[in-house]
């Protein structure tokens, strides 16, 4: 008899990497999803009905604000903003309950970035209180363990003074669940994990009590992170050439005919989709040429000192953070961002002829989502989702490990 797939709920689903990945496995049946903006969840549905084969992925990734409860449980009709849904309750029991949750709560408000633009510490962010959700769904329907993936800045992040670090596991406990006494363990570089990006999250996995009788929980966590977890590693750490170096080349323009029409690169000819720049701005690309120009020469004259000077004289005005990097050809990226809606500034091409940032794809890329994975919006929104996801491959690890210690901790069920 075939094994039965695990069944998964993802939260905070965001475009689908989590999920992505651990689909990707085969492993796994998506039972729901839920996310509230909706390039997102177009860009989920998407890639479940056509790569997955999902034909009720317009039902069930549910397109909600995850703060109303009750409605998300049992349902809501003709909502303006958010249509009409049976609700999560109909999901779970159509499929007999869930095995595992994924997901995390937005990150922005746990970031030590973000604490330092909050004038109040954090206090009014209500992304804060979003974890309670999370919680309030995991206590409801029990699955045998979870995944919470955040930011490292979670552990010393202490809204009302209270450290997070404390309260999560804490409050995990009073519903039957443990994570690892030892959450620094629980720190991972995506970079190990066939990832070409430097991208360090905390991955808790949260095991239930009743689930697992006669088990010590702790040792059962310290073996996933100290062996299990590792045993999925890529061969090798992968480099922004190795994600982006076969795309097609763009070319720069820098006359006035073109950039009078705003079009500052060329646009390539081939199926690849989303692989068109922003419109960099003459004085942008004189300055990105330079920068990729320094590295690829081996001067490496342009420190942070020199960066600051040069931003003040381009610009005119003085910023207290490095305002450009170039990703370096032979290295993993820098950690691929949201704020990629807003400017390219920090994830410069290195290849000083084409004199621009990357574009979506390059982003994508960069993230580990598949080529053909196509994203649903415009080019802000793609660079938000990008930036906000868990890239694919990391979810394929940790999908992956999770079948390791379900079945050797499980094998009645799992095996």
């Amino acid at each position: 008899m075939a094994q039965n797939k695990i069944k998964m709920l993802d939260l905070f689903a965001g475009c689908g990497g989590l999920t992505d990945g651990f689909m990707q496995t085969r492993q796994y049946e998506d039972i729901a999803a839920v996310e509230w903006k909706e390039p997102q969840v177009n860009t989920l549905r998407k890639r479940l009905l056509e790569k997955w084969g999902k034909k009720n992925a317009h039902e069930s990734v549910l397109h909600f604000d995850i703060q109303r409860e009750d409605e998300l449980f049992n349902g809501w009709k003709n909502d303006p903003d958010f249509g009409t849904n049976k609700g999560l309750d109909y999901f779970v029991n159509e499929s007999n309950g869930i095995d595992i949750i994924i997901g995390g709560p937005p990150c922005q408000a746990y970031s030590i970035a973000g604490r330092v633009r909050d004038e109040n510490g954090m206090e009014d962010d209500y992304r804060n209180f979003l974890f309670e959700h999370y919680l309030s769904i995991v206590d409801r329907y029990q699955p045998d363990l979870f995944i919470f993936e955040n930011v490292p800045g979670i552990l010393s992040a202490a809204p009302h003074g209270v450290k997070v670090a404390k309260v999560i596991p804490q409050e995990f406990r009073k519903i039957g669940y443990e994570v690892t006494n030892n959450l620094s363990e629980a720190i991972i570089n995506a970079a190990d994990y066939n990832v070409p990006q430097n991208r360090r999250r905390i991955i808790m996995v949260g095991i239930r009590q009743a689930s697992f009788h006669n088990i010590d929980i702790q040792k059962m966590l310290e073996d996933f992170y100290s062996h299990i977890l590792p045993s999925h590693k890529g061969k090798r750490i992968l480099t922004v050439r190795d994600a982006i170096g076969k795309l097609p080349k763009l070319e720069a323009y820098w006359d006035d005919e073109h950039h009078s029409k705003r079009q500052s690169h060329s646009t390539p000819e081939c199926d690849i989709t989303w692989h068109i720049p922003r419109y960099n701005n003459r004085r942008d690309m004189g300055t990105y040429q330079t920068l990729a120009l320094d590295i690829e020469t081996g001067v490496r004259e342009y420190d942070s000192k020199k960066i600051a000077e040069l931003y003040e004289e381009k610009i005119g005005s003085k910023s207290p953070i490095h305002r450009y990097h170039v990703l370096e050809a032979d290295l993993p990226s820098t950690t691929i961002i949201a704020h990629l809606h807003k400017d390219g500034n920090r994830f410069i091409h290195y290849d000083s002829k084409q004199a621009r940032s990357i574009t979506p794809r390059e982003a994508a890329l960069l993230q580990s989502f598949d080529i053909d994975f196509e994203f649903v919006g415009s080019r802000g929104n793609v660079y938000e989702m990008i930036g906000n996801a868990v890239p694919p491959q990391l979810a394929k690890a940790l999908a992956l490990s999770v079948v390791d210690l379900l079945k050797k901790y499980k094998p009645e069920k799992y095996a």
